[in-house]
């Protein structure tokens, strides 16, 4: 009596279950890991369809906020600054019962996103997110605060990793206008009126913020005081290579500083960008950076101009910029 042979994965397929509708990968929806599958295989999520999108969510999106009005602030919001609020614009506009939503660097218990009683929407921005992708949770948790009940916190979850992004979602012709804070008071209307619980958080919070000023003459670039010198972090949109090449160019030739008693210390690496760094004199206040800041931007936008291949000089000021760099994501 011959062997019966094992059925191929396509005639699987075929024979399932009579009266199930198949479904294509595009319509396959998240369920938990040992469920069985939604495509009607008869096998567990995870051993199904759930791998491609386990292997989805956890790929690093090495710029999640590139193609995002204000890219570069999103970076330094998420990674630099403190206390921080920004409005946002929906590409539909806002649904009925929700009178603004607005992105938080941090909000009270580390919240992903707060339904206020009002209908109101802050997003957190500086939380764990469960996937690789930082654009496509922060979408998820906007959509569910959206959808919230006014006076709720929403909760982290595990993400569709078909689901939108928050390019998707956000209006690219909208400015993108961070206003840094002293201090987390915008977590409560009013916070000369709160409980005592929440003015003891308050109090907690504000007191581990680092003092922290936006300069008005450039484009992302914050000004921050720590007890021993004062510093300041520029996030720039040029390609990390182009970037380090011209500030290698200016470290040269003696120009890379932003004044008497500043230093280009190194840089960081934050989410697909380059963040220039200098030390500054603890009394250099924001206001004293504008003017040098500004002249460095037209120093900076002549040396990425430049061609011609690093001299010898330029090269070992590179590799000491690079040695002195730090990822941050």
């Amino acid at each position: 009596m011959a062997k019966k042979r094992p059925q191929t994965k396509a005639a699987q397929r075929q024979s399932a279950p009579p009266g199930r509708a198949q479904l294509s990968d595009g319509e396959i929806p998240v369920v938990g890991a040992r469920e069985p599958c939604p495509c009607g295989s008869g096998r567990r999520y995870k051993a199904c369809h759930g791998r491609a999108a386990a292997h989805a969510v956890t790929e690093l999106v090495q710029r999640p906020f590139e193609g995002l009005a204000g890219e570069c602030d999103w970076v330094a919001l998420r990674e630099l600054v403190p206390a921080a609020t920004v409005e946002l614009t929906l590409k539909d506009g806002l649904p009925e019962g929700v009178p603004s939503v607005a992105l938080a660097t941090v909000l009270p218990m580390a919240w992903p996103a707060l339904r206020r009683d009002d209908g109101s929407v802050l997003l957190g921005l500086q939380n764990d997110t469960p996937s690789g992708d930082i654009s496509r949770d922060l979408a998820d948790t906007l959509t569910r605060a959206l959808a919230a009940e006014p006076g709720t916190p929403v909760a982290a979850q595990r993400v569709d990793p078909q689901g939108p992004r928050l390019q998707d979602l956000l209006d690219p012709a909208a400015p993108f206008e961070p206003a840094v804070h002293s201090g987390f008071e915008f977590w409560v209307p009013d916070s000369e009126n709160a409980t005592p619980e929440v003015t003891a958080s308050l109090e907690r919070a504000n007191a581990a913020a680092i003092p922290t000023v936006r300069l008005t003459s450039v484009d992302s670039s914050y000004w921050c005081e720590t007890p021993d010198k004062n510093h300041l972090r520029w996030v720039m949109p040029h390609a990390e290579e182009r970037l380090l090449d011209a500030l290698a160019r200016l470290h040269a030739a003696g120009t890379s500083s932003l004044g008497e008693g500043t230093r280009l210390v190194g840089s960081f690496r934050a989410h697909g960008l380059t963040v220039p760094v200098w030390d500054l004199p603890s009394a250099m206040t924001a206001e004293d950076c504008e003017k040098p800041a500004a002249a460095f931007a037209e120093r900076l936008a002549g040396a990425l101009a430049v061609d011609a291949p690093l001299t010898p000089e330029e090269r070992r000021a590179r590799g000491g910029l690079t040695n002195r760099q730090v990822t941050l994501s």
